[in-house]
């Protein structure tokens, strides 16, 4: 029974069977063929761009939780709001001028500007996976430090991120999300996605402890391995957990030998700190004595008046010893929407907020979000969003107020570059291996949602005849696999095509 759900919507995606009727009926067609797509919440709305005409709806003005689709509004604002040239400074600053002899007395301190992409990422965006050294960025600055003559540093290395306000997490994050990857802590101070990779893989004989390997290699856990390793195909079983504001990590289970291991990705619980260590070690390993330890220096809420408006505020000064200046923000917006990045989506709320109300916090991005939202005709009433990734589960919006987003970019001057952020069915992206062997290939730009019990798909697809289509598919509620939800999706932007 499970094997026939999961045949019949690949049919309907690449076989693309001629079905007879308007498309509203055609897409019904659609929902009664597949038992998934019947028990879920649909919300649909489709409008031809040259026209305007609303080629199809399905309730349109209902609610639904947008899961990363929440990235088209605040990347769409980030780039209208800060324009693509914007850019982030990195700073490594000291409060005196080193001596003679290249000794600093006090701190060093590692300020944070914003910047995503102090990683081994290439930029501009490429496909597959991100190879290199996570601290080249930290490597960098370190040699510019040494190329100062510096010898000593008597302080602590510390870590500054308050550029933003320190709000790592956002009302309705689930409270595991931020131990994983996808739920790392926000910083203005961020490390290699502020992430840290454990490889897990079988020791040389049955009876070992699982072999370990840190990616950075840095020990900023503390690791207690209780993973065995048991015999050649014995069933692999790897549990681990880390309480929320604990750096201790506990790990238990089998893993056989010659199995191929396990990556575990994990967040970072303080970036800043994290940065300041991989600094210190940095600094060490070109011969810079370093007397103290590394730590990290937060802007607390309650330190800050009015979270959504501020006061000028100055950078951090002192004697600048090493500089690193970011890529293009529309570099960064395009890695954010085609690989739907998290963490990349929440940096760019708060650089909005710090550029352009002088508080880099959450609040002060969304309350920048509703200004443009309103010059984009969306009004209060028609969405609830509390984060910039899509992450958090009180998100609503509905349909219609995604299409107005969609037409409202498409129709200024930013269209070029606001296309070019999300993924190209069959191409790239989150959307690589979707639409591949099907006409919409190349056709389609849009983005992509999912949390658990919900997928969307909205954005852009060129019709058969050559005009352009705005829409988005939000799909709430459903309890199949989320595959054949996908599917059905993908169908109906195949009949919109063909329409």
């Amino acid at each position: 029974m499970k094997k026939q759900a999961w045949v019949l919507p690949l049919l309907l995606v690449y076989a693309y069977p001629a079905l007879a009727g308007t498309l509203a009926e055609r897409i019904e067609e659609l929902f009664a063929a597949s038992p998934a797509a019947r028990g879920a919440f649909w919300g649909v709305e489709a409008v031809d761009l040259a026209t305007g005409k609303t080629l199809y709806e399905l309730n349109p003005g209902r609610f639904f939780v947008p899961a990363s689709n929440t990235k088209l509004f605040t990347t769409a604002m980030a780039l209208t709001r800060l324009g693509p040239d914007f850019t982030f400074q990195t700073r490594v600053l000291s409060a005196s001028a080193p001596d003679a002899a290249g000794r600093i007395s006090g701190d060093l301190l590692l300020v944070g500007g914003g910047d995503p992409n102090l990683s081994a990422r290439p930029i501009p965006y490429q496909k597959g996976p991100i190879t290199g050294n996570p601290l080249t960025a930290i490597e960098d600055l370190a040699d510019q430090i040494a190329a100062k003559g510096i010898t000593r540093v008597d302080g602590d290395i510390a870590g500054d991120d308050t550029w933003y306000v320190w709000e790592p997490y956002a009302p309705g994050w689930g409270i595991d999300d931020p131990l994983y990857d996808y739920g790392a802590p926000v910083s203005a101070l961020t490390l290699h996605d502020n992430t840290l990779t454990l490889h897990i893989a079988p020791g040389a004989q049955a009876g070992d402890l699982a072999a370990l390997t840190l990616r950075p290699p840095m020990e900023y856990y503390h690791i207690d391995n209780r993973i065995q390793t048991v015999a050649a195909g014995a069933a692999r079983r790897v549990h681990y957990h880390r309480a929320a504001g604990s750096l201790d990590l506990e790990m238990w289970g089998a893993l056989p030998l010659r199995d191929r291991g396990e990556d575990l990705l994990l967040g970072i619980e303080d970036p800043a700190q994290f940065a300041a260590m991989a600094l210190r070690q940095a600094l060490e390993d070109r011969g810079i004595a370093a007397g103290g330890v590394a730590v990290a220096h937060h802007r607390f809420p309650n330190e800050v008046p009015d979270l959504t408006q501020g006061p000028e505020l100055e950078p951090l000064s002192g004697t600048e010893l090493a500089r690193r200046i970011s890529a293009p923000l529309l570099e960064d917006l395009r890695i954010t929407d085609k690989v739907s990045q998290n963490l990349h989506a929440e940096l760019a709320l708060r650089a909005v907020g710090r550029a352009r109300r002088n508080v880099g916090s959450r609040e002060a991005g969304l309350a920048e979000l509703k200004d443009f939202l309103a010059e984009a005709g969306v009004t209060a009433d028609q969405y609830n969003i509390n984060d910039g990734s899509g992450l958090s589960r009180q998100n609503l919006v509905t349909p219609a107020t995604v299409v107005k987003l969609l037409r409202f970019m498409y129709q200024s001057s930013a269209r070029e570059s606001w296309i070019s952020l999300l993924p190209v069915g069959g191409q790239d992206g989150t959307l690589g291996s979707r639409f591949a062997d099907s006409a919409l290939a190349g056709r389609i730009h849009a983005k992509t949602g999912s949390v658990a019990h919900v997928s969307a798909l909205s954005g852009y697809l060129q019709r058969t005849k050559g005009d352009w289509v705005a829409f988005s598919v939000l799909v709430n509620n459903f309890n199949g696999p989320a595959g054949e939800i996908r599917n059905v999706m993908d169908r109906i932007c195949a009949v919109i095509m063909e329409e």
